[in-house]
């Protein structure tokens, strides 16, 4: 060693649970006392396989066989009961067969009933011959039901136990798909923009290089128009698979907008109450108001998973959708979405009235994934009046 730090190795104990040393201390002190309860302290041989009965059962899990046989020497000899009857449930419970339980049980029942020795003893059909017969079975069998319970009952924990993992993982499963796909979808849409963006560039470059008149002004133009065209190349070799999915045409349809929302609203079949003159405009005939279109998008995407929901979960029942722009203090204002509806109308769907509404799904979670990517804000919320209200706010980029 070199320094004035030294390590010191110590040697790793295992630790014991005082639960697990007590399960395996107490039968083992059951037995010894039924020993000496039995036999009292003369040596002799009954004492000592009645001794060895108790000792045997440190190992009755490893080798339940072995200590079933020796703990029924004592029990035929020593007269003792806790040993045995502890290694038969131990067989019973750490064994799958059923012969080897059946052949145990019996072999319990007859060290109980025969007498020792047996030079003098003949059977009889007698009462009290009867009822110790009787006796020896009851124990037998008790031994061996009670060791099966006790392997069956661990048997439904463990399967209960898995099934809680594993329903655990599924949904982690769930919930990181649905992030995955919002993202992906995300990235759809940010191809698009980027796309159309770097293709006005393109176009101004090229526009640039053929009026300027300039040689050095001329080739910068060029340099730029050819930058722009292999950035586009590149952008659409990576993330063009994720347009639509299958390669087909559906992918590159316009994507929706605020306007949108109108017919969203006819299509889904839902008594829809909508108020967007705050995000569309000032009122009839004055100009449309424009949005980024992510914000746009983002704030469609809301209003249609909400939509959604409520069909699903609510069928029937009355839907206000508002969309506003509302004023953030120092930051951007915030262009907000409030989808509100109330409890399912009995009528058309009598089976969902009287159950909750879920707390939010994978669904809304895509939502307030989208919300946060884009520094906005998200929250669903169940109302008083048994319905439920999805409201998102996504920053405009206007002080």
């Amino acid at each position: 060693m070199t320094g004035g730090a030294t390590a010191v190795a110590r040697p790793r104990h295992r630790a014991v649970p005082a639960r697990a040393f007590l399960a395996q201390a107490l039968p083992v002190a059951l037995g010894l006392l039924d020993a000496f309860l039995v036999n009292g302290a003369e040596p002799g041989l009954p004492l000592w396989l009645s001794l060895a009965s108790a000792l045997v059962l440190l190992v009755r899990r490893r080798c339940p066989e072995a200590a079933l046989v020796v703990s029924l020497l004592g029990m035929y000899i020593g007269y003792i009961w806790f040993a045995p009857m502890i290694a038969l449930c131990t067989l019973a419970a750490r064994r799958a067969g059923t012969a080897v339980v059946v052949a145990g049980a019996l072999a319990l029942t007859l060290a109980h009933y025969l007498p020792y020795p047996l030079d003098d003893w003949t059977p009889t059909a007698g009462r009290q011959s009867v009822l110790d017969l009787l006796d020896s079975c009851v124990l037998g069998a008790g031994a061996a039901v009670f060791g099966r319970w006790a392997r069956t009952r661990g048997q439904l924990r463990d399967r209960v136990r898995d099934l809680t993992e594993s329903r655990h993982r599924e949904a982690e499963l769930r919930a990181e798909r649905a992030v995955t796909t919002e993202r992906a979808r995300l990235a759809r849409e940010m191809h698009d923009v980027v796309a159309h963006q770097v293709s006005l560039i393109s176009l101004q470059a090229g526009a640039l290089q053929v009026s300027c008149r300039d040689d050095a002004s001329r080739e910068r133009a060029g340099t730029v128009r050819d930058l722009a065209v292999k950035t586009l190349e590149e952008l659409r070799h990576m993330v063009g698979a994720l347009r639509s999915g299958g390669g087909t045409g559906a992918g590159l349809a316009p994507q929706p907008r605020l306007a949108d929302l109108p017919r969203l609203a006819a299509q889904s079949g839902l008594r829809v109450a909508l108020e967007l003159d705050g995000a569309l405009g000032d009122g009839p005939g004055a100009p449309a108001r424009a949005w980024p279109e992510a914000v746009e998008r983002a704030a469609y995407r809301t209003v249609q998973e909400a939509l959604t929901n409520v069909r699903k979960h609510a069928p029937g029942a009355e839907v206000r959708v508002t969309a506003d722009v509302r004023d953030a203090g120092t930051a951007a204002e915030l262009l907000t979405v409030d989808v509100r509806n109330g409890p399912a109308d009995p009528a058309t769907a009598p089976e969902v009235t009287g159950h909750p509404l879920p707390e939010g799904g994978h669904g809304l979670l895509g939502l307030r994934e989208r919300a946060l990517l884009l520094g906005g804000t998200f929250a669903a919320v169940p109302t008083t009046d048994g319905g439920f209200l999805i409201s998102a706010g996504f920053p405009t980029g206007r002080q």
